[in-house]
């Protein structure tokens, strides 16, 4: 699944790919919030899940 939340600023992206994870195991988020890495580095450590920066601005997100 693909996630566009570019223009989107925090806390929504997080908040957006919380929500598409409750029913996916594999979400690719878009996010131009210069946030978005550092919120996906803590957000990612407390839930336990994994993510890889695909490209600027784009991130692969998967459950563990």
């Amino acid at each position: 699944m693909e996630l566009n939340c570019l223009g989107m600023r925090c806390p929504l992206p997080i908040i957006k790919l919380a929500k598409a994870l409750s029913s996916e195991s594999e979400v690719t988020l878009l996010s131009d919030d210069p946030a978005t890495l550092p919120d996906l580095i803590a957000w990612s450590r407390m839930t336990k899940h994994q993510f890889a920066l695909l490209d600027t601005n784009k991130y692969l997100v998967k459950k563990l």
